[in-house]
């Protein structure tokens, strides 16, 4: 399945995260999830939800772990969206997570996949926010984050 949407290719700052601050947010992440109750199982957007799902099935003891694969190809005007893997059911008593929801237009695809499930990530943008059933920390639609794994190797 493709999807196609316009880009908003305005971003005023850049904001590096470090592997201290991922940790540091998924734990915090977890403390909330906690907090609503026990989960049925993660389900890692991939890619970007894969190290945030590893902390948190750790932190809330959860051992089933799926994921749902998505690929986003864009010139930096229109983005396509092309499921590559799904997973059975509708996602209820599930967490769903990813690392960041931008304009909210991956939420959107796997919320109309898995629509039981409850979406949680590590930071939340005002495009996508609504899309979000929890997450950590606000950040400004112009700020393109740096994650730690798609940071420039330093040697």
């Amino acid at each position: 399945m493709k999807i196609s949407m316009d880009l908003d290719p305005a971003f005023s700052s850049t904001l590096s995260l470090s592997w201290d601050d991922i940790h540091r947010d998924a734990r915090t992440l977890a403390r909330k999830l906690k907090a609503k109750g026990t989960w049925g199982g993660i389900i890692a957007i991939a890619r970007g939800g894969l190290v945030p799902a590893a902390v948190l099935a750790r932190e809330l003891e959860i051992r089933q772990v799926d994921t749902v694969c998505i690929a986003s190809y864009g010139d930096g005007s229109r983005q396509e969206l092309e499921v590559l893997k799904r997973i059975q059911g509708d996602g209820a008593g599930w967490l769903v997570v990813d690392d960041l929801v931008d304009t909210g237009s991956t939420a959107r695809v796997v919320r109309g996949m898995l629509p039981g499930g409850h979406y949680a990530t590590l930071y939340a943008k005002p495009s996508g926010k609504p899309m979000v059933d929890t997450y950590v920390r606000d950040v400004e639609q112009a700020v393109w984050l740096v994650f730690p794994w798609d940071a420039p190797e330093q040697v």
